[in-house]
């Protein structure tokens, strides 16, 4: 299961906007490879493995603490939590797949769209149940928010900084290619094209050219 190709484009076009760093040129040094580089990031793909295990357990004792208030809270909040709590556990399941994809295999699509989820609807999200008291917030819900909101938090700053690095490295990457195939295809020399170019000229107007602005010449 991959993402659609429209998609994918678009989120490649927003990684280079936003995350390739201009002020990097190329690697330090000219025989340093960026091939066998790896740029996972090890923090964040720790902090998915345990996101996984916790995410049952906020999710159980949100709907037990949702079914226990339930009676207690107005119409609207009722309303508002249960589209929340749908939401939610959807973004969940799907920001997570985009991050065990994007940083195992290193795909910048997967880890943008993980990054995009986390920090423009599932953080705001635990942050709207975490402080509105109209919520009538229990301390076991208050807690688990805090562990989500500090799991999203840490992602979202891990996946700047590893998005960036993927980034700047397909930017190397396509620049020692560039390189590479200037090295093998060199460009003419212009400075031998164009005594070239005038050799061609002199020679196309022949013999009979001069000699024939001499005769012009003598008649005047």
């Amino acid at each position: 299961m991959s993402l659609p190709q429209p998609l994918r484009r678009r989120l490649s076009s927003f990684s280079r906007t936003v995350f390739t760093d201009s002020r990097r040129a190329g690697p330090q040094d000219p025989g340093d490879r960026v091939d066998n580089e790896i740029v996972s990031s090890l923090p964040l793909q720790m902090s998915l493995y345990f996101n996984v295990y916790f995410f049952p357990f906020w999710w159980l004792s949100t709907v037990v603490m949702l079914h226990l208030k339930y009676p207690v809270l107005s119409d609207y909040y009722k309303f508002i939590l249960v589209t929340i709590m749908i939401l939610a556990s959807l973004i969940e399941v799907i920001r997570l797949y985009l991050g065990y994809m994007g940083n195992l295999q290193e795909k910048v699509p997967e880890l943008a769209g993980f990054w995009l989820l986390s920090l423009l609807l599932q953080l705001p999200i635990i942050l709207f149940l975490l402080f509105n008291e109209g919520l009538k917030i229990q301390p076991l819900e208050r807690a688990v928010h805090i562990v989500f909101a500090l799991f999203l938090t840490f992602q979202v700053i891990a996946a700047f900084v590893t998005l960036k690095r993927m980034v700047n490295k397909l930017a190397t990457h396509f620049r020692l290619n560039e390189f590479d195939q200037l090295e093998e295809h060199p460009l003419p020399d212009f400075y031998s094209l164009g005594k070239e170019k005038r050799a061609v000229s002199v020679a196309g107007r022949g013999p009979g050219a001069g000699w024939g602005s001499h005769t012009e010449g003598l008649r005047s």
